[in-house]
């Protein structure tokens, strides 16, 4: 390759400081210069500093691909999982006919991997947006009762969170409640929380273009017998994942420490997802922490622990911290969890 043509805002973003929401990098010779539109002539400016920002009377990525043949590319990389046919259909329509045919060569995630491993600024970023996290889910408790709708509980939550100086969420909120609780992405609805069961809330806030991500199951009015055994074997399963994380140590191996733990409890059959992923400018990044996935943790990476059981008809629950794999690993934490917040089974 001697060109790269970056189209993923995140990976822009990283890559070039630059914030707005239509951009387009190309790498070649050397240089980098970073393509937008009139809405974002002073911005671009000020954000992508060390690199030409051209203002572009057309898609962006259509005028980065006319520059990378100006600049006479022959061999240009881009990211194939995040450009559509169309997409890529302009840039080729965009230079000439003779170099045409072999100029674009997909190279997959390329710069969305080096995001994986967060440097200190990053892993910085990320400690605050988790921090307002927990601080709001321990705000929610004194709000939370039976006859709020769940889109109540949502909006409250939410409110909080640009008060308190969030630049929005990571993702729409989830409140699952009652039966509901046994949707593992219940979306908020009108539904009324229960004088007794659970409710699940998994949300995330943005900091400084940075995510964070933390789930916590409680219960209103007293647990029944079956509901606190399951939230205990839940729980348990949470925190054997938690530490297993170290750098070397595979992302199927954590997944496997917690499905094993429902396994015993004869619970697995009720856990329908992965048991985790990576986070940062996106709130899913890799790695991904699923059966058999061979990819081997690092240092500075930022992860998911989640197991959750959903069990149709009755309840649901899930447990979800944010962990920084550290150097040192293999501690009784087995990492750094940044979302701290009390995960005992609590009754509201």
């Amino acid at each position: 390759m001697d060109g790269l043509l970056v189209t993923h805002l995140p990976d822009v973003r990283y890559l070039s400081g630059f914030t707005g929401s239509n951009a387009a990098l190309a790498l070649a010779g050397g240089r980098a210069v970073l393509f937008t539109d009139g809405r974002y002539t002073a911005q671009a400016k000020a954000e992508a500093k060390g690199m030409r920002v051209v203002i572009a009377p057309k898609a962006a990525a259509v005028a980065a691909s006319e520059w990378l043949a100006e600049a006479k590319v022959w061999r240009c990389g881009f990211d194939d999982g995040n450009t559509t046919v169309a997409a890529l259909k302009q840039m080729r329509a965009a230079v000439p006919a003779k170099v045409r045919r072999g100029l674009f060569e997909p190279v997959g995630p390329l710069v969305a991997k080096l995001r994986w491993v967060k440097d200190a600024d990053e892993i910085a970023k990320i400690r605050k947006a988790a921090a307002l996290g927990c601080k709001l889910f321990d705000g929610m408790l004194e709000f939370l009762e039976p006859g709020l709708t769940e889109m109540a509980v949502a909006a409250e939550l939410e409110h909080r969170a640009r008060l308190a100086g969030a630049e929005g969420m990571s993702f729409e909120t989830i409140v699952a409640s009652g039966e509901r609780s046994a949707l593992p992405h219940g979306r908020a609805s009108a539904a009324k929380l229960p004088k007794q069961g659970f409710c699940t809330l998994d949300f995330g806030v943005v900091l400084d273009g940075y995510m964070s991500d933390m789930t916590r199951t409680v219960h209103i009015g007293k647990a029944r017998g079956a509901e606190r055994e399951v939230y205990d074997a839940v729980l348990e399963a949470q925190e054997a994942a938690v530490r297993k994380v170290a750098p070397g140590v595979a992302a199927g191996d954590v997944d496997e420490a917690a499905r094993s733990v429902l396994r015993r409890a004869k619970l697995d059959k009720y856990f329908s997802h992965s048991t985790g992923h990576g986070v940062g400018l996106e709130i899913h990044e890799g790695p991904r922490l699923a059966a058999k996935q061979e990819q081997k943790l690092e240092a500075g990476m930022v992860i998911t622990i989640e197991p959750g059981v959903y069990m149709p008809g009755k309840f649901g629950l899930r447990i979800e911290d944010m962990v920084l794999v550290t150097s040192k690993g293999g501690s009784s934490q087995g990492g750094e969890v940044l979302t701290p917040s009390v995960k005992a089974c609590l009754e509201l």
